[in-house]
């Protein structure tokens, strides 16, 4: 007996399975009533064509872009696959089966892509500092740096869209961009990266759809690289990290107040510093670029007094310790102003450490508690120097 497979059967079971899949119904059999009965709606009676229809991540059926009249019976011609190339939007995404326990990194192809000489140094300066490479190996850097290609994007160009899916994970090479979110009313301005940073991968962590808007506000260069590449190399190497490190972060006072979800992310966006004995890991007056939270060791704060009292104006002057699980260089991210105290390691010391961009993304439901503490840090200063030395733009 011989069975042959309808035409569009295997197109709209695979659509049927990528909804399930991405929004985990907890009843199936109800869901697929609702699915193939929007389907059957939008298609009309006796014109629905599975080859010719999809439907997107949120279960609604697509719309013809040429108007949004129902195809009639010969409409099957008018409908063209998408044009697929490494900068458009993806309307839905297969939610690709990845265990990062698996060796399994060599069974995918290789994406490379030539770059002369002069590409390959900018590259190399412009990834130095992003943390999410930090904890590569020299093999696996090398087949991330082979596999990102250079974008340049024009003024107000929207980089990401807040609801896409993830396609690709961005390094800023130069350029000023806005990080735009929307939620309960019109987007607005949630951080800023100048000319340098990272954005992008939490959607391809988590298989997730952007979680904000990226624009550019001026003429800039950016490195992307393709999500197939992210997650074989990137979230193999997390998932190392994330169990190195998640029951500690569980622990730290501050991040309680976050969803289990929450803390998860901060895992696989944090990076790890090591430091010597004397060590000066933030410096007083430098522009804040990161927040730390020590993981082992002990870091000293220091502030340069300018009162009356002290001897010398520019002597500095221990005002706190910061053990396990304590965090620093907080305010003055939170009030973006300069670094108002050193921060030095006494002995060997490992902090964990998380870049602006994911601390304002990442931190908000802590902020309260962090601007709460100004006034205890002010408390200190007065016990110590007789005043608060203007400590609301501190550094600590």
């Amino acid at each position: 007996m011989s069975i042959e497979i309808p035409a569009g059967l295997t197109e709209l079971l695979q659509g049927y399975t990528v909804e399930v899949l991405r929004q985990q119904p907890p009843d199936l059999l109800d869901f697929a009533v609702r699915y193939f009965t929007r389907l059957r709606d939008a298609a009309g009676p006796g014109s629905f064509r599975p080859q010719a229809r999809g439907v997107n991540f949120d279960g609604e059926p697509e719309q013809n872009e040429s108007n949004g009249e129902q195809d009639g019976e010969d409409s099957d011609s008018d409908f063209e696959p998408p044009v697929i190339n490494r900068y458009s939007r993806r309307v839905s995404v297969c939610a690709e089966a990845f265990n990062p326990d698996e060796d399994d990194e060599d069974t995918e192809p290789r994406v490379v892509h030539p770059k002369t000489d002069e590409q390959r140094c900018r590259l190399q300066e412009a990834c130095k500092d992003i943390l999410i490479f930090k904890n590569l190996d020299q093999e696996q850097l090398s087949q991330v740096l082979d596999a990102m290609f250079e974008r340049r994007v024009e003024t107000q160009e929207h980089v990401i869209d807040q609801g896409d899916d993830g396609d690709n994970f961005y390094v800023i090479e130069r350029g000023l961009y806005d990080i735009l979110v929307q939620r309960d009313g019109p987007s607005r301005c949630v951080g800023r990266y100048d000319n340098h940073g990272s954005f992008g991968e939490l959607a391809l962590m988590y298989n997730t759809p952007r979680a904000a808007t990226i624009v550019a506000t001026t003429e800039g260069s950016l490195w992307g690289l393709d999500r197939v590449t992210f997650r074989r190399i990137i979230l193999k190497n997390n998932a190392r990290k994330r169990k190195m490190f998640e029951n500690f972060v569980e622990s730290v006072p501050v991040l309680k107040s976050l969803e289990l979800s929450e803390r998860m992310k901060i895992v696989d966006v944090i990076g790890e510093k090591i430091y010597k004995d004397g060590d000066r890991i933030i410096a007083q007056g430098d522009l804040a670029d990161c927040f730390y939270i020590v993981e082992s060791g002990e870091v000293k704060i220091m502030m340069k007094s300018k009162t009356k009292t002290s001897q010398e104006s520019n002597q500095e002057v221990e005002i706190a310790r910061c053990k396990r699980g304590q965090y620093f260089g907080e305010l003055a991210l939170v009030t973006n102003k300069p670094r108002a105290a050193s921060a030095y390691a006494v002995g060997d010391v490992k902090c964990l450490v998380m870049d602006v961009q994911a601390f304002e993304r990442l931190l908000g439901p802590c902020m309260d508690i962090m601007k709460r503490n100004i006034t205890h840090y002010e408390e200190q200063l007065v016990a110590l120097f007789g005043s608060s030395m203007d400590l609301r733009d501190p550094g600590k």
